[in-house]
């Protein structure tokens, strides 16, 4: 009600799951209106309630110091985990506040509010490369910021600020050089009498680029930081800060990313940054009413909360320099809280009337942080039963990883590793052809490509104008299906055979069919049979040798990408050989050296069929239909008859002059004329065709028989004897064993160091919820207790009811006798 800070920092209870409570308490003793909550005695008086419950007192009783210990175990060891997460990448993590908003809504003097004091560790730009979480723990007894920064060199070390802000802009400055971001987090541990029990992420702003070619690099770093956030948001754990700086709720520029991630927004609170600077745009009542509580239709009512929060940071910077404005982190605590009260105030002036209970607690960074604090504590509480199974299992996996690893180290023999290499030489050739025959082993999502993923990775068939052969996806099924192995090679070959089989003959010019008449040895007539066949074969060659290079290319890298696959198989079944990254590298090197190999043979084989196809015409071959070329023929001789040219028939019926007239107009003649064209062009359709037709038949079968069965039946023994052979030359070039032992001995002490900390994590959590479980059947039996004293003081009531009852009728029947 004063609008000081330690007004907002009061002491709150709130029932937990389990029937626990918790009591946090923030000492102000040196807060400057100290003296006006003490009575004329001298005795500190009760703090006020902001949630309308009974005050409690300042000094805890014995039962809330216990209490406050058992919360504090439990952030403790929270912490601990959420570090274990990030260490060893565990599918797990701790409940954690993760703050999201792009670089000028306010972000960091949010965090830096909700803290209690200012810790500036963010420059102007893009210089924030690392998101930093903030474990964050009252401590009474820390009158300044106690900082403890957490290294993978030297553990958690204590820290003053400066030496931390060093720490973050020399990671920001390295990072920013190789034009880089850096998922892994900074871990900072802060204690503080003025902080929270919270653990914040704060992410690097999101980036607005501008579009243009000039600010392709600030594009880049808008790709990378939107891919970092998001893939933080995905963790389930993490509860979801929203920052927006709009007044108008249809306007969701940091929405739109959370959504994608959070569509209902059940975890995610929403919070409007700036308040102060949006209170004087609006004109009327409506306007404050619209924007404090936003209808369904422009925010959805299923956000955390219930509906946003509000909040106002003043601006300007702690410190003795002349640009300071606050003094200290005293005075700048000061300011918040009275800007929190200037703004409720000036909400109430807009609106004509006072906040109510619901929209006041949605005012200002106190009421923030006091509901993320009890989030957060509830989380905590609902998620201890599910993380003691949870780190069971992690033992278990990395006690059985702890003796494989021991089990590889002592079997570095000479003998033991070619026999491991045989095993997995003979597993890898089993999981090829399981590929190449088909298998749902693999996830698809993860390895398949649908068929604009293998254009753009494998190359499309580009035709002779340069753009891509369009085949009708109903000849061609499964387009938009995301393949793998066996399944995608008859995918690409049918392309193949519907989009090249489909090519019509190009067309032919005048001055072609001119120049390829020529003139004979022996004579000066024209053969326009020869010119047809040389126009044919000419085009069909050099239409068709790209689609071979092309086709190769796709195919093998259709056979390449099996490869990776294999080893995900191998990995999941634990066939996999771990650390031995020289012999895998001889293996992949050896797969895809054979597929390079028999890719370019049978290329070679199938040019060998162009050229003979392309070399010399055999028309019972090249000629697909005679039937068509007799139709043409007799159209001409058609269009002749109704021109009016007629003479004597012959005694079959045909007519001499009008046959001398065609041989004459299309075999003597060089001036080329309509029929002649026609039918130059008609004899090299067909010509065309033919070649076409048998062409792709037989590519196909060809690229079938001397490229896909070779890796079934040949490639298996080129492997064996590869690798038989490099075991007598030098084991140390296929195995490494040097390299093989250091890196085994690293990940056993990695190992180590990971059961240990599953182990004492195991330790903690397995006690507070045993504590958790006895408090709860204490209350259990506390509600029985009172449930049976409250029947029994019915019954006993009930008895003397009875007993008055009887009294009375028995008073009542000697009245009546006496009477």
């Amino acid at each position: 009600g004063t609008g000081r800070y330690a007004a907002n920092n009061v002491n709150s209870s709130v029932n937990q799951s389990g029937g626990m409570r918790q009591s946090v308490t923030h000492d102000s003793a040196h807060e400057s209106d100290d003296k006006s909550r003490r009575t004329p005695g001298g005795l500190r008086r009760s703090a006020p309630r902001m949630d309308g419950m009974p005050p409690i007192e300042a000094s805890p009783g014995r039962s809330e110091r216990a209490l406050r210990s058992g919360n504090e175990r439990l952030y403790e060891a929270y912490n601990d985990l959420h570090a274990l997460a990030q260490d060893f990448e565990k599918p797990f993590d701790a409940p954690a506040i993760l703050v999201v908003g792009h670089q000028t809504d306010g972000k960091s003097a949010l965090v830096e509010a909700l803290m209690g004091f200012q810790f500036n560790h963010v420059g102007g730009g893009t210089k924030t490369r690392r998101p930093i979480t903030l474990h964050m723990k009252y401590n009474p007894s820390c009158v300044q910021p106690q900082c403890y920064l957490l290294t993978e060199e030297f553990g958690e070390q204590d820290v003053s600020l400066e030496e931390l802000q060093d720490y973050i802009e020399s990671e920001n400055s390295r990072l920013d050089l190789e034009g880089q971001f850096w998922s892994k987090e900074i871990v900072v541990r802060i204690e503080y009498k003025y902080s929270p029990n919270l653990t914040i992420i704060d992410t690097p702003g999101l980036i607005s680029a501008a579009p243009g070619k000039r600010n392709s690099g600030l594009q880049n770093s808008a790709r990378q930081v939107e891919a970092m956030v998001r893939a933080k948001m995905e963790q389930k754990e993490y509860i979801i800060l929203c920052l927006e700086d709009s007044n108008d709720w249809s306007n969701a520029t940091t929405r739109r990313l959370v959504m994608s991630v959070d569509p209902s927004l059940n975890r995610t609170v929403v919070v409007s940054t700036k308040l102060d600077t949006r209170i004087p745009q609006f004109a009327r009542p409506h306007d404050v009413e619209m924007f404090l509580r936003p209808p369904t239709r422009l925010l959805e009512p299923t956000m955390l909360g219930g509906s946003p929060f509000f909040s106002s940071v003043p601006s300007g910077r702690v410190g003795n320099n002349r640009d300071a404005i606050f003094r200290s982190n005293e005075h700048f605590r000061e300011a918040v809280a009275e800007r929190e009260a200037l703004d409720v105030a000036e909400l109430e002036a807009r609106m004509g009337r006072r906040l109510e209970k619901a929209e006041r607690a949605r005012i200002g960074v106190g009421q923030l942080r006091r509901f993320l604090e009890h989030l957060l504590q509830r989380r905590y509480l609902e998620n201890v039963p599910t993380i003691v199974p949870v780190l069971e299992r992690e033992f278990r996996s990395a006690s059985q990883k702890l003796e494989q690893t021991q089990t590889e180290l002592n079997d570095l023999e000479a003998e033991k590793l070619k026999d491991k290499g045989r095993v997995f030489r003979e597993s890898f050739i089993g999981k090829l052809g399981l590929l190449l025959r088909g298998t749902v082993s693999a996830p698809p999502d993860r390895f398949g490509e649908t068929l604009a993923d293998e254009h753009i990775r494998g190359g499309a068939f580009i035709g002779a104008d340069g753009s891509p052969l369009i085949v009708d996806e109903r000849d061609l099924p499964n387009t938009h299906m995301r393949l793998f192995g066996g399944a995608q090679y008859h995918r690409a070959m049918a392309e193949f055979h519907a989009g090249v089989g489909a090519i019509t003959c190009p067309d032919i010019s005048r001055e072609e069919i001119v120049n390829a008449c020529g003139i004979d040895d022996f004579h000066d007539g024209v053969n326009y049979t020869r010119t047809a066949c040389v126009i044919a074969v000419a085009k069909a060659r050099d239409l068709f040798e790209p689609f071979l290079h092309q086709l190769g290319y796709r195919l093998s890298h259709v056979l390449r990408r099996m490869l990776p696959i294999a080893m995900h198989l191998l990995q999941k079944e634990g066939s996999f050989l771990n650390g031995h990254d020289l012999f895998l590298k001889r293996i992949g090197a050896a797969y895809h050296a054979y597929i390079e190999e028999i890719e370019r043979s049978t290329r070679s084989k199938c040019m060998e069929d162009l050229t003979s196809l392309t070399r010399y015409v055999s028309w019972s071959l090249h000629t697909k239909s005679r039937t068509s070329l007799k139709s043409m023929l007799e159209k001409f001789i058609a269009i002749e008859d109704d021109s009016g040219k007629k003479g004597d028939k012959g005694q079959h019926g045909e007519d001499p002059k009008q046959f001398v007239d065609l041989l004459e107009s299309s075999l003597w003649n060089r001036s080329l004329g309509t029929t002649s064209e026609d039918i130059v062009a008609a004899l090299v359709c067909q010509i065309f065709e033919g070649i076409r037709d048998h062409f792709v038949q037989s590519v196909e079968l060809k690229f079938n028989c001397f490229f896909l069965m070779p890796l079934i039946d040949s490639f298996p023994t080129r492997i064996r004897e590869e690798l038989e052979c490099a075991y007598e030359e030098d084991l140390d070039e296929v195995f490494d064993v040097a390299a093989v032992r250091v890196a085994l001995e690293q990940r056993l002490k990695n190992l180590e160091s990971e059961l240990h900390q599953v182990e004492r994590l195991q330790q903690k959590f397995a006690m507070i919820h045993s504590t958790l479980a006895s408090q709860q059947q204490q209350q259990q039996q506390q509600q029985q207790h009172s449930t049976t004293s409250s029947i029994k003081v019915s019954s006993s009531l009930k008895s003397k009811m009875m007993s008055q009852d009887t009294a009375t009728n028995g008073l009542n029947l000697t009245s009546q006798t006496i009477a």
